[in-house]
């Protein structure tokens, strides 16, 4: 038996070669899921009665969301350009997208009334602005990209469409998962 004949016999054994269409879309799939556990993450920083803290939590949610998408992806990550790679997106639409982020934490400085409504509006916000985040790199990294290829402004529309499809997949996980309460329990 020559090597090419024992290389034939074990490729038919192990069945078909998956197409890189298939291995993509398959990563795509898996990159979804990804998001969606971090989405559900973020959210739960909305608990945090601490002001302007719950934002760092949710910054430091994205960027794991980052290095695990990059991971799904097979790319590498370092925490320096994951940082950037936030910043740059977050920053371009700051004033638009983020702008209520921060009031619904800044609103926690009002006792009990400003942090219930603080933490509801967080949670969505947290939830919309995370899944808006992952869908951008989603299609980056499917396309091809990587951090040091990634251009904020040219998926600018691409994200606040994404933060507005968030606020409906957080409504929907909201139903599905319960909302968190001010004592961390799920109602």
């Amino acid at each position: 038996m020559t090597t090419s004949t024992v290389f034939d016999s074990n490729v038919a054994a192990a069945g078909p070669v998956p197409t890189e269409v298939e291995s993509l879309n398959e990563r795509t799939a898996n990159a979804n899921r990804v998001v969606t556990g971090y989405v559900l993450g973020s959210m739960a920083a909305a608990v945090i009665p601490i002001p302007v803290a719950d934002l760092a939590v949710v910054a430091a949610v994205q960027l794991k969301m980052l290095h695990s998408l990059a991971n799904t992806f097979n790319l590498p990550f370092k925490k320096d350009w994951g940082k950037a790679a936030l910043s740059s997106l977050i920053g371009g639409v700051l004033p638009i997208a983020s702008t209520p982020l921060v009031l619904s934490s800044l609103v926690k400085f009002i006792p009990v009334g400003g942090q219930i409504v603080g933490m509801s509006t967080q949670a969505v916000l947290n939830g919309a602005t995370t899944y808006a985040v992952g869908k951008v790199f989603i299609q980056h990294f499917a396309s091809g990209g990587t951090f040091l290829t990634f251009d904020p402004q040219k998926v600018r529309a691409y994200f606040l469409a994404q933060v507005e499809e968030g606020k409906k997949v957080v409504a929907d996980l909201k139903d599905k998962e319960g909302t968190p309460g001010p004592n961390g329990r799920v109602y």
